[in-house]
């Protein structure tokens, strides 16, 4: 039995949720965003909020239940407050910038990196060393951070590259004499 998918999800104030037939449209303050939910999973509105339930005991009705849930709760979370995750850059020389719609990275190549910033998605650089990737779809402001990441991720021995804020590097050590 899913633990997460008992809860219902709570609607805060200012945001709006309207379930038509299978799929979850809601607006708030950031935005409007909608989901398409399975047809493995009954949803209904109540006092509490957005209530899902397995449509029958089979095991694809229970799996979808909870992923389910998780995407309605992220969805109400991104339209009122936001995702976003913040970037590290170390190394000598390696710096990112804001330029229009772009993001020019120097990334030790010998050109520099231009990535185009997708719709949707805010990217600052409160810092030439910090990237702050945000948004209001919790998967694309992943995907676009983790592409930012796949440019150079870190390496081992001396810690250079982009990584997560939160991600700790294994250090190795070096060769020995």
């Amino acid at each position: 039995m899913s633990r997460i998918g008992k809860r219902p999800v709570p609607v805060p104030s200012g945001v709006t949720a309207t379930i038509n037939d299978r799929t979850i449209q809601v607006k708030g303050p950031k935005g409007e965003l909608s989901f398409i939910v399975n047809e493995n999973v009954l949803v209904e509105m109540t006092d509490d909020g957005i209530r899902v339930d397995p449509r029958d005991d089979s095991k694809r009705s229970r799996s979808m239940w909870g992923m389910s849930r998780t995407m309605i709760s992220n969805i109400i979370n991104g339209v009122s407050q936001g995702f976003e995750k913040k970037l590290e850059i170390t190394g000598v020389g390696y710096r990112a910038q804001v330029q229009g719609q772009n993001l020019q990275l120097a990334l030790g190549f010998s050109h520099d990196v231009l990535f185009p910033i997708p719709d949707g998605i805010q990217i600052q650089c409160p810092k030439p060393t910090e990237i702050v990737v945000s948004g209001i779809d919790k998967q694309r402001v992943g995907q676009v951070a983790a592409n930012i990441r796949e440019y150079r991720p870190p390496e081992p021995y001396k810690g250079k590259g982009v990584r997560y804020s939160d991600e700790y590097i294994v250090r190795k050590e070096g060769k020995k004499k």
